[in-house]
């Protein structure tokens, strides 16, 4: 599964989420068998040409269609800012569902 994430820059351990406007860089990590088993960094998603399913954002007020169209689900990452702290929600299920959280809006 390819999971990405607007960061604010290229440091696997250092790189912290940021809004999708804002972003720097895009991490793209290849999860599997319950871990990332590989993570790049992009200067823009369109860069990307494999298919990704998840994108994690800081919250439910970004602009997120462009990736919908790419039929990726959306997931918040509400407290998380570091990827290794993201992934672990991501892991237990901590992260909320865009679309649920608009519609509560």
């Amino acid at each position: 599964m390819l999971i990405l994430i607007p960061v604010d820059n290229n440091d696997i351990d250092e790189a912290q989420i940021t809004t999708i406007d804002d972003a720097k860089y895009w991490a793209l990590l290849e999860f599997g068998e319950g871990k990332v088993q590989k993570s790049s960094f992009f200067d823009n998603y369109t860069d990307i040409e494999d298919y990704m399913e998840v994108i994690i954002i800081k919250d439910n007020s970004q602009y997120v269609w462009p990736f919908e169209e790419l039929g990726m689900a959306v997931l918040i990452a509400p407290t998380q800012r570091y990827i290794e702290d993201i992934m672990e929600a991501f892991i237990f299920k901590e992260l909320y569902d865009y679309n649920i959280s608009i519609n509560k809006a």
